[in-house]
């Protein structure tokens, strides 16, 4: 359980740093006061809420896909799909998670080293790391279509075209984004219906978080600080700030931008009434979980939320992974927030 709470701190710092590289200038603008956007918009329409991850028009009438069809990933890489593809390898936690949620399993042949969810993820072929696949099991995988995210740099992604390898790639900022492809890979692979219940879900889900909160005030609105790998926390333009705002908390560390490494002064200053952090993290230095090193740190008795012990572990994984099950963790974030509007 250690090692692999290490690796997970190590990836997780991998994703940091490539998110913030790579995804600067692709998404939308994320609201931090909980608006809810219309899920037609998302659901049956041909336009992302991500620039960078645009849509294929879809035929909500017969939710099924008409092949060939055309689309572009968030490369700008244009795509022609004679048919859905029956050979599917995932080299990304939140993709490999939405391609599961879809029911498409038995066309799944391949997956990230750690991919560890659902289940039945365990035991598919290991492809390597999400940052950087094994090109050999990739080869000898012979997919109709491989999946990557935000953890893949853009210059890898084309070594691994340059192989012949089909690579598609998304790049989700927002939650919005998240559902979008989640739409997109229900049209690939001609799974429109299943798509449709996954992203009804995660809009309900925003929906009761949204609803709970919107009377709030601005006064009422619990200052959140969040850590999830020592020492790291995120700014604004990413969609872990994005959940904070949405579940009607205000993210202390947003006047910086994405993944950074953050000031423990600067925390003690702000006085966060909550500190949400990600479960089942180990420091590979000192060999402490997260929850341990946050109650430690010199000065941080001072913050409310150590002295009234609202220091809250949330499951990593939905946290960190903008796939199908990121709404639980905004509501995980709400009902920490406010136990007595979120139920």
């Amino acid at each position: 359980m250690a090692m692999e709470a290490k690796w997970t701190r190590t990836v997780l710092l991998g994703l940091s740093l490539a998110t913030a590289l790579s995804l600067a200038a692709c998404g939308a603008k994320n609201n931090q006061l909980g608006e809810i956007v219309d899920p037609a918009q998302l659901s049956s329409q041909g336009t992302s809420a991500a620039q960078g991850t645009p849509q294929p028009t879809r035929a909500p009438e017969t939710h099924k896909t008409n092949y060939p069809m055309k689309i572009k990933d968030a490369t700008g890489m244009e795509f022609t799909f004679d048919k859905a593809p029956q050979r599917i390898v995932s080299v990304s936690p939140a993709e490999t998670e939405g391609l599961f949620a879809l029911g498409l399993d038995d066309r799944i042949v391949g997956v990230a080293d750690y991919d560890d969810y659902p289940e039945a993820a365990k035991a598919k072929p290991k492809m390597g790391s999400i940052v950087k696949p094994n090109q050999e099991a990739l080869l000898a995988a012979n997919a109709d279509l491989i999946v990557t995210g935000v953890s893949m740099s853009d210059e890898t992604v084309q070594k691994l075209r340059d192989l012949q390898l089909n690579v598609f790639k998304v790049e989700p900022k927002t939650l919005d984004d998240a559902i979008a492809d989640i739409v997109t890979f229900g049209i690939i692979t001609d799974r429109q219906g299943e798509a449709d219940r996954i992203v009804g879900q995660m809009n309900d889900d925003r929906q009761k978080v949204v609803n709970a909160v919107k009377d709030l005030t601005l006064e009422q609105r619990q200052k959140v600080y969040i850590e999830f790998s020592p020492g790291w926390t995120v700014g604004s333009g990413e969609f872990m700030s994005e959940l904070i705002g949405l579940a009607g908390g205000i993210n202390v560390a947003a006047d910086g931008k994405g993944w950074y490494q953050i000031s423990e002064e600067k925390i003690i200053e702000q006085n966060p009434a909550v500190i949400f952090y990600a479960q089942g993290i180990i420091d590979d230095k000192s060999n402490k979980p997260l929850e341990q090193i946050i109650r430690e740190r010199s000065g941080w008795e001072q913050i409310d939320a150590v002295k009234n012990n609202r220091i809250i572990g949330i499951d990593q994984n939905l946290l960190n992974r903008p796939g199908p099950r990121l709404t639980q963790g905004l509501l995980e974030m709400a009902k920490g927030m406010y136990p007595d509007l979120v139920k």
